[in-house]
């Protein structure tokens, strides 16, 4: 081959190579617990519904994640950029933490946080690990493994875990790969367990990656956000909340969104039949993260019971998608109309990010609270004058 031959193949192999890496950067950078941004992060000016207002409730986070109030009304987040849980305490009631406070430290990517009900156990998922410490006020125990040896070579990485009422502990892993067959069936999939790490097994399959779950008030019945395959374009598949049931599968890798077959896994005839249908549907590539449910006196009373999510944010659509907070009206523990925007302002017409909403929970007082892991941003959002 001659010489200019020869630097024409490799400039053209590195602007493959650059490409790939541009396409497949979330999921890279995911397994190397990085992330690459896009746009300067900074404070947002929340476009909300009238009557409400927002500000920070806490600044200079490192890639807050997940969130959770205590029994005594303090916020305790997920701090993965740091590898810690911090507690926020709001004393003064002014809707600004006062200080941060360091519970554990020297965590494996921690991404959520839960309360095991009436106790002062807070139980921290891992990429590596489930771990607990106790609280005396925001004095903690050192952490100690309650699930270990959970599977790390993930692209999706997170663990997300929940208590329902009766005292089980949910877990949520995502899948190694975009789209693939799974060997080890922790992942892609919900399981339930004691308390105590004990009797393990499968709840719910076929979920590519639920990110975020949540108890459902009215039911009682865990709900989960799951993020859609990439690479079937921009509309294609819708990304999904569940109402979770014990056996039931959602689909992934052979179906998604219910009803799409995949071009890959789903060729044989019936590829969806049988698969669990999602209680909601919603604009593909939003990656929807956090959830919850609004219990609170704060909100006007048609808000109360409604479902709110965090869209992470789209990283393979053109244009992008997703960089707010969606409101879905419920009636009865029931979906009762589509997925409304209820907090905007992330994502700038250029198509640029100033940060990506991670996790939303009801705070204490009723306000709510969004986290934003790009900006390092903790958002009170409340009716104007709370």
């Amino acid at each position: 081959m001659t010489r200019p031959r020869l630097l024409g193949t490799i400039a053209t192999a590195l602007l493959l190579l650059c490409a790939l890496l541009y396409a497949f950067r979330d999921p890279i950078t995911g397994l190397l617990g990085v992330r690459i941004p896009s746009g300067e992060a900074a404070q947002v000016q929340l476009t909300l519904p009238d009557g409400f207002e927002s500000h920070i409730f806490a600044e200079g986070l490192s890639g807050p994640r997940f969130m959770t109030v205590g029994p005594d009304g303090t916020l305790f987040v997920a701090e993965r950029g740091a590898s810690r849980v911090i507690a926020l305490p709001d004393r003064d009631a002014d809707g600004r933490a006062d200080e941060v406070v360091v519970i554990a430290d020297g965590l494996d990517r921690p991404s959520s946080l839960a309360f095991r009900p009436g106790t002062q156990e807070l139980y921290i998922g891992e990429t590596s690990r489930v771990s607990r410490v106790v609280l005396d006020g925001l004095a903690a125990t050192a952490p100690e493994t309650v699930i270990p040896n959970l599977p790390t070579l993930r692209v999706h990485f997170t663990t997300t875990i929940l208590f329902d009422a009766e005292d089980r502990l949910y877990v949520s892993m995502g899948s190694t790969c975009n789209v693939c067959n799974e060997s080890d069936n922790r992942l892609a999939a919900v399981w339930v367990y004691n308390a105590d790490g004990t009797g393990g097994k499968l709840f719910t399959a076929g979920l590519r990656n639920a990110v975020g779950l949540a108890l459902n008030p009215a039911s009682g019945q865990v709900w989960a956000s799951n993020n859609g395959r990439d690479l079937l374009g921009n509309e294609v598949p819708l990304e999904t909340v569940y109402a979770l049931r014990e056996g039931a599968d959602a689909g992934w890798p052979r179906c998604h969104a219910g009803d799409l077959p995949d071009p890959e896994f789903g060729t044989s005839e019936g590829a969806c039949q049988g698969v669990e249908a999602p209680a909601v549907k919603m604009q593909a590539h939003s990656a929807p993260l956090g959830l919850t449910f609004y219990q609170g006196d704060m909100f006007p009373a048609d808000y109360q019971g409604d479902l709110f999510i965090a869209f992470h944010g789209s990283w393979n659509r053109v244009p992008p998608t997703g960089y707010k907070v969606v409101r879905v009206p419920m009636e009865a523990g029931q979906v009762y109309g589509p997925a409304e925007d209820f907090a905007t302002g992330w994502l700038l017409e250029s198509g640029d990010n100033q940060g990506r909403p991670t996790d939303v929970t009801v705070a204490a007082d009723g306000a709510l609270l969004v986290s934003d892991d790009k900006g390092g941003f903790i958002y009170r959002i409340a009716p104007a004058g709370r």
